[in-house]
């Protein structure tokens, strides 16, 4: 049993693409010209492919490996973004609902190293591509604007992260809007009862 079967199709097409939305709302939120949209991209990529491939990956890392390698998944019907704001607000909510199901679904390893993932395709595609210089001249490698949702996401992986020693390893988290099938908040004692 891999560990892709923990997942629905859905929630594992989620999980699979969270890495290119998080680099999706660093390019939209300062586009690049035509070569600098293509080495974001190749960021991306590259970042990913890295993160699947270190010798020490767990076992959700393995399965996303092992899933770039088949046959891409079928995307699942969604609404289209009409600008680039829609494109970062889409992107980072696609990244949260990510993060919830890997945090929920996994173990924490598997979450610390999804959200490691995260942050450096986000990093990565930032520092790609220089911003506001005029043919290569002068700009900036990471601007405010993406300075800004690289914040974004380190605020929104860090309040999905593990509560500290005296959580005993609960993960907080809430359920993303329009999550079928959501699994209730563990109580305080980890079971899933609030007695």
């Amino acid at each position: 049993m891999s560990l892709k079967d923990n997942f629905t199709a859905d929630e594992w097409f989620k999980v699979m693409t969270g890495p290119g939305r998080a680099g999706a709302a660093v390019v939209a939120a300062s586009p690049s010209g035509v070569t600098g949209l293509l080495a974001e991209a190749g960021a991306i990529a590259a970042a990913v492919r890295e993160s699947v491939s270190r010798d020490s990956r767990t076992p959700l890392m393995e399965a996303m490996a092992a899933e770039l390698l088949g046959q891409p998944a079928k995307a699942p019907e969604q609404e289209r973004a009409r600008n680039v704001e829609d494109v970062k607000t889409q992107s980072l909510e696609g990244v949260r609902q990510a993060v919830w199901l890997v945090n929920a679904k996994t173990s924490p390893e598997d979450a610390a190293a999804y959200r490691e993932m995260l942050m450096l395709v986000a990093q990565r595609t930032a520092e790609a591509a220089k911003e506001g210089g005029f043919l290569g001249i002068g700009g900036e490698q990471v601007n405010d604007k993406e300075r800004a949702v690289i914040e974004e996401l380190r605020q929104m992986l860090g309040d999905s992260q593990m509560l500290g020693d005296s959580g005993a390893g609960v993960i907080r988290h809430e359920t993303p809007p329009g999550t079928p099938n959501a699994r209730p908040e563990p109580g305080p004692d980890g079971s899933g009862n609030s007695d």
